[in-house]
């Protein structure tokens, strides 16, 4: 079986020059190797109690809803502004080729409930950190986040170490 790292496609230059996208949706197409990445995010909060796991648009969905079945607990989707349709709180954030707004459905979880926020791939943190912040504007604790991938060159791992964030990843790639 090909290693989860295998299994993601890098595609030169898209969405604009000078970036190196990291397509997951291969490592997605391959079930074994799909288990075997749900499973690795999965393997840190097994044991702990998880009330929701948070996902960020859009391939944070996919893996999120894999992750809350595996732990019992619920999902709760964060969007791209004007996606959601109930009453909403946002968060604007830069990525590392723009800016945009996220949101969250502001009755989308309780003050207290344990969350664990995912999504495919941590590069800036710029991301991580809006969702980080409207869990936390509606009195959720962050117990976690869990990426498929990491940039470490780009700061996100060490931005979310510093804010305090445990951060579980599965693989790294070099480059933006």
């Amino acid at each position: 079986m090909s290693s989860i790292k295998d299994l993601i496609r890098t595609v030169p230059d898209f969405p604009i020059v000078g970036i190196q996208f990291r397509d997951v949706t291969t490592l997605f197409n391959d079930s074994k190797g799909f288990e075997q990445c749900i499973d690795r995010l999965t393997a840190p909060y097994k044991e702990t109690k998880v009330d929701k796991v948070v996902g960020l648009e859009a391939r944070g969905f996919i893996i999120g809803g894999a992750i809350a079945k595996e732990l019992g607990c619920g999902f709760i989707p964060i969007r791209k502004a004007g996606k959601l349709p109930g009453k909403t709180i946002t968060q604007d954030y830069v990525l590392e080729y723009g800016k945009a707004t996220l949101e969250i459905h502001d009755d989308a979880l309780a003050a207290g409930e344990k969350i664990l926020l995912v999504d495919d791939l941590l590069a800036t943190g710029g991301t991580a950190e809006a969702g980080i912040n409207l869990v936390e504007k509606l009195g959720g604790e962050i117990l976690g986040c869990s990426f498929i991938v990491n940039l470490p060159e780009l700061g996100g791992s060490k931005k979310l170490e510093k804010m305090g964030i445990p951060t579980h990843i599965v693989c790294e790639f070099e480059g933006k």
